[in-house]
């Protein structure tokens, strides 16, 4: 089985210097590409040389060698971040030249190499699948409901009072859906059921 998916609790950085040349990765937890645009934006050094980076959110990702030969910067950076078994990250490599070319595989080691080091450094968190839930119960038993599903980290996105009891929209991590299911049955004594959203 592998390892699960972590992402980043906070922004990290770490730096090296290779043959001369300065190169610092920054990473940051990121949950959209605008994020990872944006924070490209605020760390990319317009004095440096390059300023080469890749993002991984979900399914999507994308990479950008700014200048660098094709294929030597910003894909070794998201095979970092792979590497790592990391998701909703972005890393932003920036080389100062220092006067010694490295050649295609010197740069690929110096920029995979810089931002996996960057991210094994780093702080994570684990990665947990979320799932969404419907339901309807009655008055009396809202609080309770409540309350018992909240132990479960289950978090109520909608509310909405009718006639004749409350429809709650929730979102739980996934390995809690059997146990909630279990609990919305046995506080409505049957009367309730939850349905998945997603």
């Amino acid at each position: 089985m592998s390892e699960p998916l972590s992402t980043l609790v906070q922004r990290c950085a770490h730096q090296e210097e290779i043959r001369k040349s300065r190169f610092l990765a920054n990473a940051a937890p990121v949950t959209t590409p605008g994020q990872a645009l944006d924070f490209l934006r605020d760390i990319a050094d317009p004095a440096a040389t390059h300023n080469c980076w890749a993002y991984r959110i979900g399914q999507d990702y994308r990479f950008n060698d700014d200048g660098e030969p094709g294929g030597t910067a910003g894909r070794p950076i998201l095979q970092a971040i792979e590497g790592q078994q990391m998701d909703g990250v972005v890393v932003v490599v920036t080389r100062w030249y220092g006067g010694i070319k490295l050649g295609a595989g010197g740069l690929v080691r110096a920029y995979g190499g810089t931002a996996a080091e960057c991210l094994r450094r780093a702080e994570r968190t684990p990665i947990v699948a979320m799932v969404r839930l419907a339901l309807h119960c009655d008055f009396a038993e809202l609080a309770l409901l409540k309350a018992r599903l909240k132990e479960l980290q289950a978090e109520v996105e909608h509310e909405s009072f009718g006639a004749d009891g409350v429809e709650l929209e929730l979102r739980l991590p996934d390995s809690h859906i059997a146990e909630a299911c279990l609990r919305i049955s046995d506080i409505s004594r049957g009367r309730s059921s939850a349905k998945r959203l997603d």
